[in-house]
C-alpha cells in the first residue's frame, strides 16, 4: 500500500513538473508574440515626445544662457576699457 502511495507522489509530481514547464514556456511565447500592448505603445510614445520636448527646452536654455554670458563679458571689457 505505502509503494501505490509513492509511485503516486513521484508520478503526479512529475506530471505536475511537466505541466508548469508547459505552460511557462507556452507563456513566454505568448508574451514574446504579442510584444507590447497598445496602451503601453501609446504611454511609451507620450514618454518619449515629453523627453523630447524637455531636451529641445533644455537646448534652447543653454543657448540663452551661453548668450547672456556673452553678452556679460562684452560689458565687462567694454567697461575696462572706459576706466
Amino acid at each position: 500500500m505505502d509503494t501505490v502511495f509513492i509511485v503516486a507522489i513521484v508520478f503526479g509530481s512529475i506530471v505536475t513538473l511537466a505541466g508548469l514547464l508547459c505552460v511557462t514556456v507556452l507563456l513566454a511565447i505568448k508574451m514574446r508574440h504579442t510584444g507590447l500592448s497598445a496602451r503601453e505603445r501609446k504611454k511609451s510614445n507620450d514618454e518619449a515626445m515629453m523627453i523630447q520636448e524637455i531636451y529641445r527646452g533644455l537646448e534652447k536654455m543653454e543657448d540663452r544662457i551661453e548668450a547672456l554670458e556673452t553678452i556679460l563679458m562684452d560689458g565687462r571689457t567694454t567697461s575696462g576699457d572706459k576706466k
